[in-house]
């Protein structure tokens, strides 16, 4: 949940540290707490490989990076 009202940044990365999706970027009302999918395709829409991915996110009050794997 968001505390409050603010920016939120999501973001989808490679095990090598670059850019696959940016799903979230902009502002979002505080109490927030919606899953965002992830169909597994990045930016330009093509399907990325099965493997592990982190995904970012960062608020006013919280940056937090942390790890996922997707599968096929």
């Amino acid at each position: 949940d968001l505390a409050r009202a603010g920016h939120v940044e999501l973001c989808i990365y490679d095990a090598a540290g670059r850019l696959v999706k940016t799903l979230v970027n902009g502002s979002l009302a505080p109490g927030w707490n919606i899953g965002i999918p992830w169909t597994g395709l990045d930016e330009v829409g093509a399907r990325v490989p099965s493997g592990v991915y982190f995904y970012r996110l960062v608020t006013a009050d919280l940056t937090a990076t942390k790890k996922m794997v997707l599968m096929k």
